[in-house]
């Protein structure tokens, strides 16, 4: 019996916050997070293109694999990064995400503009210089 699988090429933007919008991502943690967040990508099966953000937010591109989905994979990176921040990079300091946050879908003609940007997080945030169809939070993160 021949066995058929999937073939999905589907791109996804997640941006989310820390909670109140703290500034809890601080240049001490933040190597380890983001390797966090790409390794929970890759547990999942999905592929993480780009992951980038400022002190109170991130974002993350991934090629979604076509079993998970977007809340499934959003539920294993900031669980499993928020666990690593609170039991082995910074135990007994405060840090926690929102509960919510945004995805988008992203055509693969959007990819390599999209990646520069997330990697460019801090200085287009530095000189207020943002594309706003990339920087939109759910509204309720700001609870």
């Amino acid at each position: 019996m021949k066995k058929y699988s999937a073939h999905t090429e589907l791109y996804i933007h997640i941006i989310w916050g820390t909670w109140d919008r703290l500034p809890l991502i601080t240049e001490a943690i933040e190597r380890r997070l983001y390797a966090a967040i790409a390794a929970k990508c890759r547990e999942l099966t999905c592929i993480p293109l780009a992951i980038g953000g400022i002190e109170d937010h991130v974002h993350l591109l991934a090629r979604l694999h076509a079993p998970i989905s977007v809340s499934e994979l959003v539920k294993g990176v900031k669980g499993s990064s928020s666990h690593l921040v609170t039991h082995e990079i910074t135990p007994g300091q405060f840090f926690k995400w929102q509960g919510s946050y945004s995805a988008f879908s992203v055509s693969p003609a959007d990819l390599p503009r999209l990646e520069v940007y997330i990697a460019n997080q801090k200085q287009h945030h530095a000189a207020n210089d943002l594309t706003l169809e990339w920087e939109t939070l759910n509204p309720e993160a700001e609870e």
